[in-house]
């Protein structure tokens, strides 16, 4: 049956159109290629290099050159006439400022109106209000948020998905399904389990006896002993799509056996590929393959990365548990404790790696729920730059509900995201990914008690040299200590922070230069209770460099780094001011002075 596509209407692409219009200007001011130039009113105008088109609008500019433009002011003119906003012209307009070649260039435009098709559905959908998500679950939540990454305009790609897909398993349509599990042959497989875990113990846990039963049978059927296999979950999409077909010969010969679906459905998270179980929330997480095209990568798996995963999330989790200034700051990591590769696949045995390499394997990652009180709410930090449909923010509607001063909410969320992530580069050289999606907050009477961070085995790097175990080796990329210190100020400040202070100054819930003057306090408050600390990393410097996202995206929208050599890859505007600065913030007298 042909899915209807409802959501696609001219009322729907307008909003989408002004929103995601409005977040390219920003975000390519921000990084530097667009300059729109000042009016003599007060408003902005921007100009096209063809001079055919021009753009006049209304923003307010805050500290990290950051661009707050009031969606409803955007006028396009061509011709000296006024136009509908459309982003995929805008595109085509800036195209020789934007450094984006001819060749990649429809490929861009395509997760454009991939990512307006998205925002289209989730205009449809409605969704509840700011002032609801503050007292909502933590699924309710993870399904609500709207806008995708922060700073990448092209940010909710998933080419791959059809219409029928999308609704089936995009995180905002919120429908359950079950996983596909598949039998991987032993010898054409690696599963690997963190300490203390056997393959007995991890099957147990997350399948009912009459799964394994049934799965067993499946493989007598064809005449194969389940001894020989391992269990493999596969997203119902990556089964359908290219498991059947790009592994076929495998399936023909019995080194993949389709052994049926899974009793328990999930949900997918913002991640797509990641799944929380919703017939049994204490169960783990689990993250697949998907050979899915979005925001600058091709979302799959590799099973050599999967080798040491759980071995990674260890060291890291038994790092966090050992250092009293995290456990203090209700620091903690949801860590992958197993994972599963199949490498028996022509595609292992050609002379360069590719994509086909990443297409089936997955992992168990630990669930927040066994880990928190009656008390606690889980909310994913991403929530804390959400919109509602009518323009209202959750993070002002947490701060609201909490009864505290906007001050105090925003120093005790510092506190347990800031200074723990502070204080792993500074004590540990250890720097992670903590963007919105990667971290969930514990809030206890709507305020910040503690985080949980994850995506561990892929994400972490120790960025100077140490004495790990082999496993570890992987994750040690050393470099000076000012690019060191970009795991705080590009991840952090520009990637985070820039954003929920510049949404907190505009609805008037706190100006921006009491939250910076926080933030700095936060960084002076951690420095003063660890004289001993010898890094030479310095937060307070009065500039660093701008590392730009959507410049990486633009020069390669199919391969954005290079993971084996993210450093590398980097690509920078110039310098930013640093709203933390000396030359900004005077240097805080130390606590209990």
């Amino acid at each position: 049956m042909t899915a209807p596509a409802t959501h696609l209407t001219p009322v729907a692409l307008e909003r989408a159109q002004r929103h995601l219009v409005a977040k390219a200007i920003a975000e390519f001011s921000h990084e530097r290629l667009i300059t729109p130039e000042p009016l003599a009113d007060g408003g902005w105008r921007l100009a096209v290099p063809s001079g055919d088109a021009e753009y006049r609008f209304d923003a307010v500019r805050t500290a990290l050159a950051h661009w707050i433009i009031d969606e409803d002011s955007i006028h396009r003119f061509v011709d000296g006439r006024t136009a509908p906003l459309d982003a995929q012209a805008l595109i085509l307009e800036l195209q020789p400022l934007l450094g984006l070649s001819d060749e990649l260039l429809p490929l861009y435009l395509e997760e454009i109106a991939s990512t307006l098709a998205g925002a289209m559905f989730k205009i449809a959908q409605g969704g509840p209000t700011a002032d609801a998500l503050a007292d909502a679950d933590f699924q309710t939540i993870e399904g609500a948020m709207t806008e995708g990454h922060p700073g990448f305009v092209a940010n909710n790609g998933r080419i791959g998905f059809g219409v029928a897909d999308h609704a089936a398993f995009a995180p905002e349509a919120g429908r359950p399904f079950r996983l596909v599990w598949v039998a991987a042959r032993r010898s054409a497989s690696h599963l690997a389990l963190g300490a203390g875990l056997d393959e007995e113990t991890l099957l147990a846990g997350e399948l009912n006896p009459a799964e394994r039963e049934r799965f067993a049978s499946r493989l007598a059927d064809v005449g194969e002993d389940p001894a020989d296999f391992h269990l493999l979950p596969v997203h119902p999409w990556q089964w359908e799509n290219r498991v059947a077909i790009t592994f076929a010969p495998d399936l023909a010969r019995r080194d993949l056996v389709l052994i049926g679906e899974s009793d328990d459905e999930y949900r997918a998270q913002q991640s797509v590929r990641t799944m929380f179980n919703v017939s049994h929330p204490q169960r783990h997480y689990v993250k697949t393959a998907l050979a899915v095209q979005n925001m600058g990568f091709l979302r799959g798996l590799s099973p050599a990365y999967m080798r040491v995963t759980p071995a990674i999330n260890d060291w890291v989790a038994d790092l966090v548990a050992g250092d009293a200034t995290l456990r203090e700051s209700g620091f903690r990591v949801l860590r992958e404790r197993a994972s599963i590769g199949y490498t028996g696949d022509a595609y292992h045995r050609t002379p360069e790696p590719s994509a086909h390499r990443k297409m089936l394997a997955a992992l168990w990652r630990e669930s927040p729920m066994p880990l928190i009180t009656g008390s606690q709410q889980l909310a994913t930090m991403a929530s804390l730059l959400h919109r509602d449909h009518d323009g209202a923010s959750m993070a002002t509607s947490l701060i609201r509900a909490s009864g505290r001063s906007a001050a105090e909410w925003v120093r005790a969320y510092l506190r347990v995201y800031l200074r723990p992530i502070v204080h792993c580069l500074l004590a540990h050289d250890l720097a992670f990914m903590p963007h919105g999606e990667n971290l969930i907050l514990i809030l206890e009477n709507h305020v910040p008690t503690g985080v949980f961070m994850k995506d561990i085995g892929e994400e972490i790097a120790l960025l100077a040299e140490r004495d790990v175990p082999e496993d570890i080796r992987r994750t040690v990329s050393p470099v000076d200590d000012q690019e060191k210190a970009l795991a705080i100020f590009t991840d952090v400040f520009d990637g985070v922070l820039r954003h929920l202070a510049g949404i907190l100054h505009i609805d008037g819930t706190l100006p921006e230069t009491e939250f910076w003057r926080i933030v700095a306090e936060t960084v002076d408050e951690h420095a003063a209770e660890h004289p001993g600390l010898d890094s030479l990393v310095d937060l307070r410097a009065d500039s660093f460099a701008h590392s730009c996202l959507n410049r990486l995206q633009l020069r390669n929208t199919l391969r954005m780094v290079d993971l084996a050599d993210q450093s590398a890859s980097l690509m920078y505007a110039g310098t930013l001011v640093n709203p933390i600065g000396r030359a900004r913030i005077p240097q805080l007298a130390p606590v209990g002075s």
